[in-house]
């Protein structure tokens, strides 16, 4: 980066390039913003490898209301209802918003919304483009509007390193790119910066996905919520590929199901068979995988000859391993692949740190709860990127001092991929976290390329101990009933930190090691 950096002094910065970081900066035009990206844009990101749809309530069958309700279910008691409701009432027009930047959404001959079906829906409401090329479609026009936008500087290979702040309110970001350390000055930021997958052995996510905003904002004193909530997806492609190729939902929608090695289905019991929220067929698979059984997803007959034609990503993917879908199983196990904890944010993205904005995977708003519907997270980016950016574009640029520039390291998560992969999978134990609150203090209190990702990795862990029940994605096997009384926990870094060196005192933490 050769431009003098303090010409972009006092601009908002967006920290992210998916689709919420990108949504945020075509929202806030004709305001000029600076958009920072670790990777060239539509690369490494979630969003772009998003194969589900977009849910919203456009069918003749459906409105906000039923939505809602099965928003709400699948959240198991913990969904701010308000905050979803909104979310939710926005998102036909949300979806309008996103065909007039030239998105190529999926429809029927005579030009309708093509509609799917994804599990814990009770209506079709998924919107697709290309099939399963969603996020990659939604990309592709958003970064072309964003690149033709004169007010927003698009400044790739820069990866934000810490929050600069002073008195609880932000005054910019120190950051690292291929010519040092560098700092941008900035009473407004907004973290776009995805999810937590990178943190796991086995996630669909991008490895560089490793929880970099939820460390920036931890680092900055903000308060964090639900963040023992992690969705494991239950049909991730069984191979040697790191990260995994996700088998979408959506291809159970079509009347795929779930055998094991014999061929036989094992879901007998199991509300709602394969079309079960996330959670509960997640463990269902996990449980006959601990069994010493194999599992599989038979597409052989639904949908059968028509599946490249509708999953074309997941063909490719299932021809590099080998398998026909139309003629052969595809070898399934679980795998990470989203996080509902985050940031806390109020109705407009406003974080407890003044200046600090969250959108995305990386907020929490709410709307998911306990365990997220299907497909509800990309209907979240882009409704709440308005939201964000109208609050943003309200709060006046204030000036701000240059700072000594500070080199911090860039976050390698693989020495703490192992600890969380065993103590913070579909199944937990209080001993387990105990123990893994242990190793991860010392890591989080260091200065090196591990600290960053531990100290993500310890908060998730003490509030995923504080939850002594078993809800949602969370379940624990010394907890496994749900409490009488839904309770959302809040946290700061200090909070962990404090909780895990009185649980290093403690002789209990003796004995779990």
């Amino acid at each position: 980066m050769s431009a003098d950096v303090r010409s972009f002094f006092g601009r908002p910065i967006i920290i992210g390039g998916g689709i919420a970081g990108l949504m945020t900066a075509l929202h806030l035009a004709p305001e000029p913003v600076l958009l920072l990206s670790r990777t060239l844009l539509g690369t490494d990101t979630s969003s772009t490898w998003a194969q589900g749809g977009l849910a919203a309530s456009l069918g003749d069958d459906d409105d906000p209301t039923l939505h809602l309700a099965d928003t709400i279910a699948v959240g198991a008691g913990l969904c701010d209802k308000n905050m979803a409701s909104r979310i939710l009432h926005d998102a036909p027009s949300a979806i309008e918003g996103l065909a007039r930047f030239g998105v190529p959404f999926d429809r029927a001959l005579k030009g309708s919304l093509r509609l799917g079906l994804e599990a814990a829906h009770s209506r079709r409401r998924i919107v697709h483009a290309h099939g399963d090329g969603t996020g990659r479609e939604i990309m592709r026009a958003l970064i072309a509007a964003v690149r033709s936008a004169p007010s927003i500087v698009v400044v790739e290979g820069v990866e934000a390193r810490r929050l600069a702040v002073k008195d609880n309110a932000i005054r910019g970001v120190w950051a690292s790119c291929s010519i040092g350390p560098v700092f941008f000055g900035s009473r407004r930021v907004v973290l776009a910066t995805g999810g937590i997958g990178g943190l796991f052995l086995d996630t669909t996510n991008p490895l560089g996905s490793c929880g970099q905003g939820l460390a920036l904002a931890a680092r900055a004193g903000a308060v964090l919520t639900d963040l023992e909530f992690i969705q494991f997806h239950p049909t991730a492609l069984d191979g040697p590929e790191r990260p995994m190729t996700l088998i979408s939902e959506a291809v159970r929608g079509e009347g795929a199901a779930l055998v094991d090695e014999t061929g036989r289905p094992f879901l007998q019991g199991v509300q709602g068979a394969e079309l079960a929220p996330r959670d509960v067929l997640a463990r269902a698979v996990w449980n006959h995988l601990a069994k010493g059984h194999r599992v599989f997803l038979d597409a052989r007959e639904r949908p059968g000859l028509e599946f490249a034609r509708q999953f074309p990503a997941i063909a490719s993917a299932c021809r590099g391993a080998g398998i026909n879908p139309a003629r052969d199983l595809i070898p399934i196990r679980p795998a990470q692949h989203y996080h509902m904890g985050g940031v806390a944010v109020d109705g407009s993205g406003r974080t407890s740190v003044k200046g600090l904005w969250a959108c995305g995977e990386v907020a929490s708003t709410g709307l998911h709860g306990a365990n997220r519907l299907a497909s509800n997270s990309l209907t979240e980016a882009v409704v709440c990127a308005r939201w964000v950016a109208e609050s943003v574009a309200g709060t006046p640029a204030r000036r701000t001092r240059s700072a000594i520039t500070n080199d911090y390291p860039s976050p390698d998560p693989k020495t703490v991929r192992p600890l969380l992969s065993r103590a913070l999978g579909i199944v937990r134990d209080g001993d387990g976290l105990k123990a893994t609150a242990g190793a991860l203090l010392p890591l989080a209190e260091a200065k090196d390329a591990a600290s960053d990702p531990a100290a993500v990795g310890l908060m998730i862990t003490v509030a995923a101990l504080s939850r002594e029940e078993s809800r949602g994605a969370h379940y624990r096997v010394d907890f496994p009933h749900r409490a009488a009384v839904a309770r959302r926990f809040e946290l700061t870094l200090a909070d962990a930190l404090a909780a895990a060196r009185e649980l290093a005192r403690s002789p209990s933490l003796e004995g779990a090691k």
